[in-house]
């Protein structure tokens, strides 16, 4: 856990590390004191469905002998299209990245809304019953497995928190969770305070920006996580750099300064 707080720093490998091997990605968090990691699928770790079991129980090893957890295995699944079949192959691949998870030692899995079907003449509330209902499904699935579904405040239409709110209605799951995304739709109406109240007592993952953009109220970000005594991760997910350590470290002292002058 980072200093004091009770937020713990984490780092998601979509784009800074996107072809870091897994030995790279312990050694540069450990360097930058960084708590924990998601690993992004299709990435050059290469921590996919394919691999064997002797592969998961390295890599599970790995981290475990290492200061650096592996807090979440990040997905593109999604449950919003038209055709019944497409939606079931997300299901399916859900389900096996669960397993992969529970075999690699992650605790929570990232999934995401992408959008409505508004122009093929599909009412809102049946798409976002439609992505509900999956994530129920899954959700209990991936319970046996001991793994979460976190559910990425994401897309075009769906990034609104109400939105991500009715989704979770639906879902209606002790196992479905919220990954807050920290997007620019989140302070409109009702604005950033209602919004997060809406799914504050959902929320079980976070994705930051870069924390110098001042167009995203952080500091209000961190006080309302705090108030709601949060415990889990708020991971960087930050462009490419050519000396990304030192990036790192200096996103590291911004995150905690900013708790600071709360």
């Amino acid at each position: 856990m980072t200093k004091s707080t009770q937020l713990k720093l984490g780092l998601v490998t979509y784009n800074l590390a996107k072809d870091w091997e897994i030995v790279t990605i312990i050694k540069n968090c450990t360097l930058a004191e960084f708590d924990g990691v998601e690993l992004r699928a299709t990435h050059g770790h290469g921590v996919e469905v394919d691999l064997t079991a002797a592969q998961r129980k390295e890599i599970r090893k790995r981290f475990a002998d290492s200061p650096v957890q592996l807090a979440s295995l990040g997905s593109a699944f999604e449950y919003h299209a038209i055709e019944s079949g497409i939606v079931k192959e997300n299901i399916e691949g859900t389900k096996q990245y669960a397993r992969l998870a529970h075999d690699v030692g992650a605790p929570g899995i990232k999934v995401r809304p992408n959008g409505l079907q508004l122009e093929a003449g599909i009412s809102m509330e049946k798409t976002l019953e439609q992505i509900g209902l999956a994530l129920k499904e899954c959700g209990e699935f991936a319970k046996d497995y001991g793994v979460e579904i976190r559910l990425e405040v994401h897309g075009k239409e769906t990034a609104h928190v109400p939105y991500i709110k009715k989704i979770m209605d639906y879902a209606d799951s002790d196992n479905v969770f919220v990954c807050w995304n920290s997007n620019q739709e989140d302070l409109t109406e009702p604005g950033l305070e209602r919004n997060f109240e809406m799914v504050k007592d959902k929320i079980h993952f976070v994705h930051m920006r870069d924390l110098f953009l001042e167009e995203y109220p952080w500091r209000t970000m961190l006080r309302l996580l705090i108030n709601a005594r949060y415990r889990g991760f708020c991971c960087a997910e930050i462009p490419e750099s050519s000396d990304p350590v030192r990036v790192m470290k200096y996103y590291r002292a911004l995150f905690l300064a900013y708790q600071d002058i709360i």
